[in-house]
């Protein structure tokens, strides 16, 4: 099996490198360009590709690696909203996912956020290093017996149930199905209840039509006055002109973002040197009391391992013709 790998950084190359000494006969190539409908013809005599969360796989893409003879599409990571899904399986084309990595990765990246515009370590941080001492503006409040509001409890959703149990917090979520292993630790109530009631509220949950947008101006309106609002899940969940409204109210006490709706030309890419006109990103930046990350929180050791890992065992799967949990479906 030839692999084209697309969009490579030097983990990804080293991660992989090292878990294919176990699978001999996969043959990879990596490349640093993206998967885009310009570079998709770069897969001719390869059988599969492999893309991040933030290619663009949509109909021409599918299309130009479809007539290079791509029978596979390997996504290194559980989204596929970046993914033309019906052309896909119009096609022939089989893509396989990674579901689970490390949920307690993200999870854990989650409760960092929420520490960190909570107790202001990111501008701690910043007043010592010239010498400022002083404890103004920093003033933040206890987890402690405050209630987490969960949106989403799958297995990423689950890990941050558990931390902020953890924590001493009350725990409530809202979910379509309810976690059975989250008996006795979280209360699953409605969406406007969890609004209501949630001192942090955390985003774990898919991007779908039912969640995109899902914090909006009336949903942030349903909020506590001086809520957390942390999202290390889809950046479309948030609709980012009213989050910036209601930042510009002082509903929130601060809110931490790993994932955003303009980050796909920002993503692992370093554009210090650039200036970000127009940008949604840069508005954002200009609040003190907003903490944004680029896109990792699945960035530890333990995941990039199991990415590979899974990866390359869904690349065996493909070939003995097997049904696999980490198929992507066509929706019904």
């Amino acid at each position: 099996m030839k692999i084209l790998f697309y969009d490579t950084k030097c983990y990804d190359r080293e991660s992989f490198t090292r878990e294919l000494e176990q699978y001999p006969d996969i043959e990879v190539k990596f490349l640093k360009a993206d998967l885009t409908r310009n570079t998709a013809e770069l897969a001719h005599g390869y059988d599969a590709v492999c893309a991040f969360v933030n290619s663009e796989i949509w109909t021409e893409t599918v299309e130009t690696l479809h007539q290079n003879g791509i029978r596979l599409i390997l996504m290194r990571c559980a989204g596929f909203n970046n993914v033309d899904l019906d052309t896909v399986h119009r096609l022939g084309i089989r893509i396989l996912r990674v579901p689970g990595y490390s949920p307690e990765a993200v999870a854990e990246h989650a409760m960092g956020l929420a520490l960190t515009v909570n107790r202001k370590l990111h501008k701690s941080y910043l007043k010592v290093r010239e010498n400022d001492f002083s404890l103004g503006s920093l003033m933040g409040f206890n987890f402690y017996q405050k209630t987490a509001g969960i949106i989403g409890t799958g297995k990423i959703g689950a890990a941050m149930v558990r931390i902020c149990h953890g924590f001493g917090m009350k725990v409530i979520a809202h979910d379509v199905y309810e976690n059975p292993s989250l008996k006795g630790i979280a209360e699953y109530v409605s969406l406007e209840k969890l609004l209501a009631e949630s001192d942090l509220v955390s985003l774990h949950c898919p991007l779908m039509d039912n969640t995109y947008h899902i914090i909006n101006r009336k949903t942030i309106q349903m909020m506590k006055d001086g809520v957390i609002l942390v999202n290390t899940s889809r950046g479309a969940l948030v609709d980012t002109d009213d989050l910036i409204e209601g930042i510009r109210a002082h509903k929130f006490f601060g809110v931490g973002l790993d994932v955003y709706e303009e980050e796909a030309p920002n993503v692992f890419e370093d554009r210090s040197d650039e200036i970000l006109e127009h940008s949604v990103t840069a508005r954002l930046l200009s609040f003190p009391n907003v903490m944004i990350t680029s896109h990792q929180g699945f960035f530890t050791r333990e995941a990039l391992s199991a990415i590979a890992r899974t990866t390359l065992e869904n690349v065996r799967t493909f070939e003995s013709g097997q049904e696999s949990p980490n198929d992507v479906k066509p929706e019904k």
